[in-house]
C-alpha cells in the first residue's frame, strides 16, 4: 500500500480484519494444524499496518529496495500474516488453502527463503527484533527512509536476546524501528503470569529509553493512534505494548469449547463452523 492513497476507516478496517481472522479460521481448520487463536490476537495490529498506510510496499515488487519491513517474530501466529499478505496481492487468496501442506511455501513459520514478501525466517522465539534491528540499521546505512515494524508474543518477551537487541537499539538510536509486543496473556505451556511473568513491560522498556505506549490491541481504534504516532517519532525506537485476547473476535466459541488457549491447536470443523458463524 503506498503511503500516500487515502488511510481507510476504522470501521472499514474493522471489516478488512472481519476477512482476515475468517482466513484464519479456515486455513487452520483446513490443515488441521496451526495456531489460530495466537493469530486471532493479533489480527487487528497486523491490518492496521498492512492497510491502514503505516506499511509502504509494491506486492508486485516485493524486493523494492526502499520498501518498509514487517516481521512476525512469533513465528506461529503466521496465519495473519498469510492472510494479509493474500488479502494484499502478494498472491491468491485461493493459495491460503495450502497451509502446512506438502510443498506449499505457506509454512508452518515464515519462511523467506520460500515466500516473496516474506521478510524474516522466524519461530525460533526471540530473534525476530534482532533481525528487525539489523534490516532497520541496514536501511538507514543504505540511505532509505524506511520502517521496520516487528510483532513479539508476551511468552517471546522472556527471551534474553529481545532484550539486548532493546539495549542496541537504543544505543544506535534506531528511529526507524518500532516493536509491538502481542500481550495476549498465554503461551503454549499456558498463562504468561505463570511461566514467567515480566509485566508490566512499558516501564521496563521505557528505562532503556525507547517512547513506549500500552493499548488495548484490539481495538482498531487505538492501534491506528498509537502508529500514527510510533511513526512520527523518529530520534529513538518505539514499542507498542498492545494488551489483547488469545482468540479475540470467537472468545464466546473457545469458552463453549472450554479451551482459552488453543495454543497450536486448529479448531475442529465443528467449532470453526460455530466461529464463523459467530463473525458473521
Amino acid at each position: 500500500m503506498s503511503l500516500e492513497q487515502d488511510r481507510p476507516s476504522i470501521e472499514d478496517l474493522e471489516s478488512q480484519a472481519l476477512v482476515l481472522r475468517r482466513h484464519i479460521i479456515e486455513m487452520t481448520t483446513a490443515a488441521q494444524s496451526g495456531h489460530p487463536t495466537s493469530s486471532l490476537s493479533a489480527t487487528e495490529v497486523v491490518t492496521a499496518i498492512y492497510f491502514g498506510g503505516f506499511l509502504n510496499y509494491r506486492a508486485d515488487e516485493p524486493d523494492w529496495a526502499e520498501r518498509d519491513r514487517f516481521i512476525m517474530s512469533k513465528g506461529h501466529a503466521v496465519p495473519v500474516l498469510y492472510a494479509a499478505m493474500a488479502e494484499a496481492g502478494y498472491f491468491p487468496t485461493e493459495d491460503l488453502a495450502t497451509l502446512r501442506k506438502l510443498g506449499s511455501p505457506l509454512e508452518g513459520h515464515p519462511n523467506v527463503r520460500r515466500l516473496p514478501g516474506i521478510e524474516a525466517s522466524t519461530g525460533s522465539l526471540g530473534q525476530g527484533l534482532s533481525i528487525g534491528l539489523g534490516q532497520a540499521l541496514g536501511c538507514r546505512i543504505n540511505g532509505h527512509d524506511s520502517r521496520i515494524f516487528v510483532v513479539l508474543g508476551d511468552g517471546e518477551m522472556g527471551e534474553g536476546q529481545v532484550w539486548e537487541a532493546i539495549a542496541t537499539a537504543h544505543k544506535y538510536a534506531v528511529g526507524n524501528l518500532t516493536a509491538i509486543i502481542d500481550q495476549n496473556g498465554y503461551q503454549q505451556t499456558g498463562a504468561t503470569s505463570n511461566v514467567l511473568d515480566l509485566t508490566p513491560f512499558a516501564p521496563k522498556i521505557e528505562s532503556f529509553g525507547w517512547h513506549v505506549q500500552t493499548i488495548n490491541g484490539n481495538d482498531m481504534g487505538e492501534v491506528v493512534g498509537a502508529l500514527d504516532t510510533a511513526v512520527a517519532i523518529t530520534d529513538r525506537p518505539t514499542a507498542i505494548v498492545a494488551e489483547t485476547q488469545k482468540g479475540f473476535g470467537i472468545l464466546e466459541v473457545l469458552e463453549a469449547a472450554g479451551d482459552m488457549n488453543f495454543h497450536g491447536q486448529a479448531l475442529s470443523e465443528e467449532v470453526a463452523k460455530q466461529a464463523l458463524e459467530h463473525l458473521g
